[in-house]
């Protein structure tokens, strides 16, 4: 075989395993298998540049180069919005009207879940994925194509003996699963972001980023419903999806070929409770006539096919008064508005109050102090204002307060508010002279992510910042014994526990060091990847935004972010005192240059639960310097569960169906002898 036929035959292979790993849930090879695949198919690669293909695995890795320029694409078929009701009496006449028009009763309807992402349209030519493109206005969309490549569960090639058209478009829904939403909020909050209100909203802003590496970063997801191709010799739009999914493509596992109005009811029931466990948003059902004949027969409106339509579940909605709009300050100075109600049951909780997000929220919603409003869950996670109850303005103006206007000073220190050309958020800039920016610096950096000092929380971080204390995060190494007891020595034991966490947290690695700063947009993540490409903080300070911008993962955000960060005076003398205080400003070697033993290398590890010996992140790191992976969710790639106190049951479930070992802390530590 000749190293071009090698290269063809790695990509097949590898396309292959990517396909049962990331659509099917199942592992065919070893990670280190894998991996070796890979690194014989880049090398040969680069041997032959002749031999380039965009659409080659070795090419699925997100770029932080600004390159997306996205380019108007005209829709070769329009991509056509559906008829939506909330009724169930709508979804019978609607049943009704396909007999009627075909005169027949013996009509069968397929039912799938409408998934809650972004709408797009891939086109492939000879088995590759040529082109992809957002819905846009049904007429014409956005090529996001780069973007698009780097999703895992999109094929880029599908094999040769699949069996597929030369030419064909597929439809489907570019989607964020929980796991992913909830972790990047997280990162968010950490950075000082504000949190995605949505799945649908974070794959949406994901799916358009400029950076392709932010794409990948965030771990997107695809499903597909829809195959367009005339050369196709199949009588149903379920055989089709057959067809889809047998040459790689995601497609929902709970679609339903259904056979009368009763049973179309009882689908859509069903899932109105059964949807909430699976792992991404879906807001509703759509239903399409299953045979092709009939749909060709029943035609289009000018907006929408007759032969389809979809029902939305109703979201969560209740209606109370406001009361107030208050700010709250955040550690990076973002000021966001929150709205003050009369209590309401939502969604199986009582709900008060709910974020206004913005100004541009403020003025769009056109508030007044007095105004009935309408509360909801979006995502059915955060409550959200959707609107104001117009009429009881209209029948009782003299109820109606002031217009809602958003605050021009720090509700704190009242320095005048900014808002930065580009952004949504507006700050308070008294970075050092703002209480809660400086009280929240310091919980970001005793957080657990960061130093971990546990003992020291928001309530402690009050009374001593209020008092003179602390002023910043450097103070905390200058505490004394004196400082925490009280005036009667009555709090000795929970001073000592604390001056014992400050201590402790000297021997925290470099990357929680570059962490706990606080740097704006500087998470977890990237605070690794800082740490490990400069390997000390006096590096870092003297980086330029030319070098970070180039470190993948970074780009000119980050890059620019942590250059004011240490052009700031401010900011040096702070790196400075936490030096002399002997904080570990240098990165540590790791895996096997450092000892560790390699005893869990290529496990996948879910932790769960809480644990005697450590805690969960020192786990966590443990794993990592002995060679396994961290898995966030069980999966069928899961090797076994850490397992702690606590454990939750729906986990336990999953793991004894996939059929996963479960370890106790003992059984963990004493297997691998650690």
């Amino acid at each position: 075989m000749t190293e071009k036929e090698r290269i063809l035959q790695l990509r097949e292979l590898l396309h292959r395993y990517n396909r049962a790993y990331y659509v099917d849930s199942t592992s065919l090879i070893s990670d280190f298998e894998f991996d070796a695949l890979m690194h014989e198919l880049e090398a040969l690669e680069a041997a032959h540049p002749e031999m380039a293909d965009p659409n080659s695995p070795t090419q699925r890795v997100g770029s932080d180069l600004n390159t997306n320029e996205f380019q108007t694409v005209v829709h070769a078929v329009p991509m056509l919005s559906l008829g939506n009701t909330y009724s169930p009496e709508e979804v019978t006449a609607f049943c009704g009207r396909v007999e009627e028009g075909l005169g027949r009763k013996d009509v069968d309807i397929c039912c799938e879940l409408k998934f809650d992402g972004l709408s797009i349209s891939l086109v492939y030519e000879h088995g590759n994925l040529v082109r992809a493109v957002t819905r846009g206005d049904g007429t014409q969309g956005d090529d996001v194509t780069n973007n698009v490549r780097v999703i895992k569960s999109v094929p880029l090639a599908i094999p040769a003996d699949a069996g597929c058209p030369e030419h064909f478009e597929i439809r489907g829904e570019v989607l964020m699963p929980w796991s992913s939403f909830h972790a990047l909020n997280e990162e968010r909050e950490i950075a000082g972001e504000p949190p995605f209100a949505n799945p649908r909203n974070a794959a949406s802003g994901t799916l358009k980023s400029k950076s392709s590496a932010v794409v990948e970063r965030r771990k997107l997801d695809a499903y597909f419903y829809q195959l367009i191709c005339d050369e196709i010799d199949v009588a149903t739009h379920h055989e089709q999806l057959l067809l889809a999914k047998k040459w790689g493509f995601k497609v929902s596992e709970h679609i339903e070929v259904v056979h009368s109005a009763e049973e179309v009811q009882e689908y859509i029931t069903r899932w109105d409770t059964a949807r909430r466990d699976l792992p991404v948003a879906t807001d509703g059902v759509v239903l399409k006539v299953d045979n092709l004949a009939f749909r060709q027969a029943l035609g289009m409106t000018s907006k929408s096919p007759r032969w389809a339509i979809a029902y939305k579940y109703k979201a969560d909605r209740a209606r109370t008064l406001l009361r107030a709009v208050t700010y709250q300050v955040g550690r990076t100075g973002v000021v966001t508005p929150v709205a003050n109600m009369d209590p309401v049951l939502l969604a199986g909780t009582i709900v008060k109050r709910a974020s206004l997000h913005n100004e541009d929220m403020i003025e769009k919603l056109d508030l007044h102090i007095g105004d009935f409003v309408f509360v909801e869950k979006a995502g059915e996670i955060i409550p959200q204002i959707v609107g104001v109850d117009l009429e009881h303005r209209a029948a009782a103006p003299e109820e109606i307060g002031e217009k809602v206007r958003f605050a021009t000073v720090c509700p704190v220190c009242h320095t005048p508010l900014t808002r930065y050309e580009g952004e949504a958020g507006t700050y308070c800039p008294a970075e050092y002279g703002c209480a809660p920016q400086m009280k929240g610096k310091i919980e970001h950096f005793v957080s657990r992510d960061a130093m971990g000092i546990n003992s020291i929380g928001p309530k402690t971080i009050d009374v001593l910042y209020d008092s003179g204390r602390i002023r910043d995060i450097a103070d905390l190494f200058d505490l004394r014994i004196s400082d925490l007891c009280g005036a009667d020595g009555s709090r000795e034991r929970s001073a000592m526990n604390m001056l014992r966490g400050i201590e402790e947290s000297k021997q925290k690695p470099f990357h929680k060091v570059v962490f706990a700063l606080g740097i704006r947009f500087v998470g977890k993540v990237a605070a690794k990847t800082l740490a490990e490409h400069f390997k000390s903080m006096d590096a870092l300070c003297k980086a330029g935004e030319e070098e970070l911008q180039a470190i993948p993962g970074i780009g000119p955000v980050i890059g620019k972010s942590v250059v004011n960060y240490f052009r700031d005076e401010h900011n040096r003398k702070l790196v400075e005192r936490l030096t002399a205080a002997g904080l570990q400003m240098q990165q540590e070697e790791k895996g096997a240059e450092s000892g560790a033993p390699q005893v869990l290398a290529g496990l996948r590890i879910v932790i769960s639960g809480t644990f005697e010996k450590h805690s969960r992140e020192e786990y966590k790191a443990l794993i990592e310097r002995c060679g396994g992976k961290n898995q966030s969710s069980i999966s069928s790639q899961t090797s076994f569960i850490l397992a702690g106190e606590g454990m939750g049951p729906s986990k336990r479930v999953k793991a004894e169906k996939l059929g996963i070992e479960i370890l106790s802390e003992a059984d963990f530590l004493e297997r691998y002898g650690l």
